[in-house]
């Protein structure tokens, strides 16, 4: 099952009397579309969800009357509307941060020859609010909307390091139910990333994600409206060795941060 999506059993009530149900029950279908998954039909995403079929089925046609769905007769599948890209466009566009941030960024990812992004936490995945990249021919190809782990990438540690030690056991303890197979060399790969950050101010991921993917990260701090947000600067391995992460782009990018908290009034 996927750890991105809330399921919900068939007899489930929050405990919560504030809490709207048929609301959240929405929600998590429109989660459940992927990158690369154009249509879903109900019987995917009752499963997904484990939300009965009928229910789904109700669902999706109150979401495609409201323009978050569209339905296709030939395929007889929903897929998404553009009602959910203004709901995700309303939020980068009132995300101060990316605009004073992006200049620094690029002219990070073109001195590293790599990526500078943005992210911002989304249960157990970051997701790229902003990302700027070189001129290089070799360099990532991830965007605006792009989803990493949180557990293995240098910006899902260095949010996690930089999170009160409640909210941080909170995810520790979701992120080990997710994936419990791999779950003592995550978890040692998050302590060392503790360690890097307590004395340099940065996270590495050096082949933890992808095994030719290197990477440092910081997170943002201390500024009211922006939460749960962390920069990285990544690349292909052979042009971002252990040693250049460690001595050139991880103090460059703890500089470029402390320079966005200045320029938007750290609290």
């Amino acid at each position: 099952m996927d750890s991105e999506i809330r399921v919900f059993g068939d007899d489930e009530e929050s405990k919560d009397r504030q809490f709207v149900n048929a609301l959240a029950r929405g929600l998590e279908i429109l989660r459940c579309f992927r990158p690369g998954e154009a249509y879903l039909a109900n019987a995917e995403l009752a499963a997904r969800t484990g939300i009965p079929k009928p229910t789904v089925s109700r669902l999706t046609h109150t979401l495609t009357k409201l323009g978050y769905l569209a339905y296709s007769e030939s395929q007889g599948q929903y897929r998404l509307a553009s009602g959910v890209l203004a709901l995700g466009y309303s939020m980068l566009a009132n995300l101060d941060v990316r605009d004073i941030a992006r200049p620094a960024m690029q002219e990070l990812a073109e001195y590293s020859r790599a990526s500078v992004s943005l992210g911002v936490r989304d249960r157990l995945s970051m997701v790229y609010v902003e990302s700027c990249r070189s001129s290089a021919r070799v360099t990532l190809q991830l965007t605006v909307g792009s989803r990493i782990p949180i557990a293995t990438t240098a910006m899902g540690k260095a949010l996690l390091c930089s999170l009160p030690e409640r909210e941080f056991d909170y995810l520790m303890d979701h992120i080990r139910l997710a994936d419990e197979e791999n779950w003592p060399r995550i978890r040692l790969g998050i302590e060392q990333a503790q360690r890097d950050y307590a004395e340099r101010g940065f996270c590495m991921s050096v082949g933890e994600w992808h095994q030719d993917i290197h990477s440092v990260g910081v997170p943002l701090l201390g500024i009211e409206r922006e939460k749960s947000m962390a920069f990285n600067c990544g690349g292909p391995g052979f042009l971002l060795p252990r040693e250049k992460l460690e001595n050139d782009l991880g103090p460059r990018l703890v500089q470029l941060v402390r320079k966005v908290e200045t320029d938007m009034g750290r609290v």
